[in-house]
């Protein structure tokens, strides 16, 4: 039963824009179900239903709802000392200073509020040091609910994503197909002296999942050093889950100029960060002359939240655990899917894991993909594999509608349309969720 859920949501019509305060939270139909209280690696709603919650607040609780005693005691510490200060803390330094111990290309960062905040101000300081205008971005990528970054169409025709932003902002935006080597080539042999930057995901999270082929980034890279543009890395996912405490430009040996962050770099709580070497970042007033400000930014229980989250991190194994989490619910779902549904193919890295709905005319998955999808070439179902952030809509199917949303809800599952076909899914946080996990979609398929 949801009637307590329908109930909110007929309250919550009236009084906010679809009844939500994020659009994607609107995604489950007919109507969403509101939590109240998360346990573990689940989440019971206004009803009391309970579920197992692949989706962790979309993507920053790296430990479930229930926090580390070290991180509660924390947060609740900074709280009772007064909420916020209008002035720095030393926890804001002290909370840096472990990010640029552990990012290889983080020498200097300034927090922000969300991870939309993070790239608005990253594209701001390339336009800056660059004096340049163009960014360049992915099709099907997400860089938050900035003018720069929702911009559709190809490199010759790029048109606003949605309404409200002028045709003229989206000139200044280059969308090219993620993981296309040689369009990279051509726009920057034409544009090459009017791109800032380059702007995105290392692995395209957000809708895919699509890992980058060999060699993708490594070009990107050269691409911007020869023509002067920054490399802007969008780690607001990937930061502190890929790659561990390195991030996933560790993991894949990519040096950028400017990172972006959110997510787990707040533990839970709003949060955003820009990254990058020294002679950029203090460019941001009051060092330099790049305006960029906000009153919340640093807040004292976020700051407490993100430091003592990532030190338990680092002193407890948290990401071998949970990666090897990601794997058995990789394995597991192949093995289902072999049997029940050989058509989807499973796909993700480390913590993270998806089923594309995405027909393959192949035989089952094989075994070079249950670890993780690595775009390799000798794998029977290399060609159903996510390349891209747009071939997310390859993934759509009426069966989800028909099938999966009462199959899963009933199953006592948490999910929401974007989660099965554009967006990256969360992950349990033990081996019983992992169990039911594979039990649920037994069920339903």
């Amino acid at each position: 039963m949801h009637d307590e859920s329908r109930d909110i949501y007929d309250r919550a019509l009236s009084v906010l824009p679809g009844g939500v305060n994020s659009a994607v939270r609107a995604a489950p139909q007919p109507y969403p179900v509101f939590a109240q209280r998360g346990d573990g690696g689940h989440v019971i709603d206004a009803d009391g239903n309970r579920y197992i919650d692949w989706i962790q607040g979309l993507g920053p609780l790296l430990y479930g709802h229930d926090l580390p005693e070290p991180v509660t005691a924390a947060v609740q510490r900074r709280v009772s000392e007064g909420p916020i200060f209008g002035m720095p803390t030393e926890l804001e330094v002290e909370h840096a200073e472990f990010v640029t111990r552990h990012v290889p290309s983080v020498e200097m960062l300034r927090f922000v509020n969300s991870g939309t905040e993070a790239t608005v101000s990253a594209v701001r300081l390339a336009r800056a040091v660059t004096e340049r205008n163009k960014i360049v971005i992915m099709q099907g990528g997400y860089h938050g609910a900035q003018e720069s970054t929702l911009v559709e169409g190809g490199p010759d025709h790029p048109k606003p994503s949605t309404h409200g932003i002028p045709q003229s902002f989206a000139q200044e935006t280059i969308p090219v197909p993620f993981n296309d080597i040689e369009t990279a080539k051509e726009v920057f042999e034409e544009h090459g002296d009017e791109i800032a930057g380059v702007l995105v995901e290392p692995i395209q999270a957000n809708s895919g999942i699509a890992y980058p082929k060999d060699g993708y980034h490594e070009t990107l890279a050269q691409l911007c050093e020869d023509s002067g543009a920054l490399l802007i890395w969008d780690e607001v996912i990937t930061g502190f889950r890929i790659g561990g405490l390195g991030c996933a430009q560790s993991a894949f040996g990519i040096d950028p100029d400017i990172t972006t962050f959110g997510k787990i770099i707040g533990g839970g709580f709003p949060v955003g960060a820009i990254g990058g070497k020294t002679e950029y970042i203090e460019q941001f007033t009051p060092s330099g002359e790049v305006f960029q400000a906000g009153t919340f930014s640093g807040h004292p229980a976020t700051m407490a939240a993100g430091l003592e989250g990532l030190k338990y991190a680092a002193e407890n194994d948290v990401y071998e655990h949970v990666n090897d989490l990601g794997r058995q619910l990789r394995e597991g779902l192949t093995e289902i899917l072999a049997e029940r549904a050989p058509e989807y193919t499973v796909v993700g890295a480390g913590s993270i894991f998806k089923v594309a709905f995405t027909r393959a005319d192949a035989p089952p998955q094989s075994d070079c993909c249950v670890n993780g999808c690595r775009q390799n070439p000798e794998c029977a179902r290399f060609s159903a594999c996510p390349k891209r952030g747009t071939d997310a809509q390859r993934m759509e199917t009426d069966r989800y509608a028909r099938l999966f949303r009462p199959a899963m809800r009933d199953a006592g599952v948490l999910v929401s349309q974007n989660q099965f076909e554009a967006n990256f899914v969360s992950y349990a946080h033990t081996e019983e969720d992992v169990e039911e996990t594979l039990d649920a979609y037994r069920d339903c398929l």
